[in-house]
């Protein structure tokens, strides 16, 4: 892993995927600057698609099996989640996907919170 600084966050990226390991919500916060994802998410998705058929990952800092998470607006991103620290690693590309969303998503996000509430 190399550290990469993003504004004032540090992240680290695997030197062999070009994955992305996030600590606590750094993740959200760097996906509101579109510049920084660009810069910072430089893996090969086709790489990144291949490692999510990798199971049993440990976390790099408390070294216990991570969680496989879908992100709730984006269910076609699986990332992987420390139980433990709450780190965030996105494989290569998962993350510029992560930071923009498509109309569709935009559109079913905008609906989800017009949703009918059930009759008593």
């Amino acid at each position: 892993m190399s550290a990469v600084t993003v504004g004032e966050y540090t992240v680290d990226r695997c030197n062999g995927c070009g994955g992305l390991w996030f600590d606590l919500r750094e993740h959200e916060h760097i996906a509101e600057s579109k510049g920084d994802v660009n810069a910072l998410d430089t893996g090969d998705p086709a790489v990144g698609a291949k490692q999510n058929q990798t199971r049993d990952i440990s976390c790099p800092i408390c070294h216990v099996k991570m969680l496989r998470l879908s992100v709730p607006d984006q269910l076609h991103i699986k990332c992987e989640s420390c139980p433990v620290c709450y780190g965030v690693f996105f494989d290569a590309g998962e993350f510029k996907d992560y930071a923009s969303h498509t109309v569709g998503e935009q559109i079913s996000s905008f609906f989800r919170g017009f949703r009918r509430k059930k009759a008593k």
